[in-house]
């Protein structure tokens, strides 16, 4: 298994639940593990009873465990007050209250919250040397898919841009008249350092994402959940990024041969629609189904979650090319 595991899925699938069970089946083999969580939600507390923050935190009673949680509105607003340092830096004083209005209007827009976490998502990855496997449990789908673009897209953005600049860098160099040096040179030309410090953040993170991680999507058996892992699957391959399983979670129970009740006959018709999709997820899909976990009564967390670990059938094993 790679050393960036992430389990992604429709909301509300269980990807919380999963994520953690398998983080603690990797300490449990050994494996110094980070379970990264960055949806919304923040249900990791409540699945190992514990608060965590931003920073990792060893999990009380596992040895090998840590655990942090991404805020992404904070992150939105951290990203927003970088953002506004930076450009502050490169214009006039009169500029100022017109470039913050700027970027503040551009971090109301779709993707603003996509590119503020993901700069954080790089962090973490970055600074991850003293585990052996970092697990994420990202937010769902949709905006998982965005997440994951943005290298691939913002490289050939941040090219362009770096052009530009350069082009214009040199058109305001060969203006310059007489004895008098241009004020900003190429090599110092902050904007440009900038720029490009940004394109190495994203040509890492590509190459982490499709030569150091590997994904799984949680799907609950039901057609909402089937259409948008196929969706999921397909956009995931589409970037390149290596999608080894699918994980169903929250199966139904069958009621024993005995019950005749108006609740037994419920959970047979249910247990009758999990199983035609389960034999969908099997025959239609190319992923293979490497997992199928049932519906607990109880909420998911001590005992109950080292038992979904050893349902989950996922190899901790690092790889040699990971390590």
């Amino acid at each position: 298994m790679r050393k960036f595991v992430f389990f992604g899925g429709k909301g509300g699938v269980g990807k919380t639940t999963v994520s953690s069970a398998y983080a603690l089946k990797c300490a449990n083999a050994g494996l110094d593990t980070l379970v990264v969580s960055t949806d919304p939600a923040h249900s990791t507390s409540d699945v190992f009873d514990q608060q965590f923050s931003d920073t990792p935190q060893a999990v009380d009673g596992v040895e090998g465990l840590w655990a942090m949680e991404i805020d992404p509105d904070d992150e939105v607003e951290r990203h927003l007050m970088e953002t506004k340092r930076a450009m502050g830096d490169q214009v006039s004083a009169a500029m100022v209250n017109e470039v913050d209005r700027q970027i503040e209007m551009a971090h109301q827009t779709p993707g603003a919250y996509e590119a503020a976490l993901f700069d954080r998502f790089i962090d973490v990855m970055r600074n991850s040397e003293e585990y052996d496997r970092v697990v994420f449990d990202t937010s769902p789908t949709g905006g998982t898919l965005r997440l994951l673009s943005l290298p691939e897209f913002l490289e050939g953005w941040i090219d362009r841009l770096l052009a530009k600049r350069k082009q214009s860098v040199k058109l305001f160099e060969r203006a310059a008249i007489g004895n008098n040096e241009p004020r900003r040179m190429m090599d110092g030309d902050p904007i440009i350092a900038r720029l490009e410090a940004r394109k190495e953040q994203f040509e890492f993170a590509g190459d982490v994402l499709r030569n150091e991680a590997a994904f799984f999507l949680v799907v609950n058996p039901d057609e909402l959940s089937l259409r948008e892992t196929r969706r999921a699957v397909d956009g995931l391959d589409d970037y390149g990024l290596d999608v080894r399983g699918l994980v169903v979670n929250k199966l139904s129970p069958e009621p024993g041969p005995d019950e005749e009740g108006v609740g037994a006959q419920f959970l047979r018709q249910r247990v009758a629609t999990e199983r035609e999709r389960l034999r969908e997820l099997r025959e239609d899909f190319e992923t293979p189904v490497v997992a199928e976990i049932r519906l607990r009564v109880a909420e998911v967390k001590g005992d109950f979650l080292a038992d979904v670990a050893e349902e989950l059938g996922i190899d901790v094993v690092v790889e040699a090319d990971a390590v």
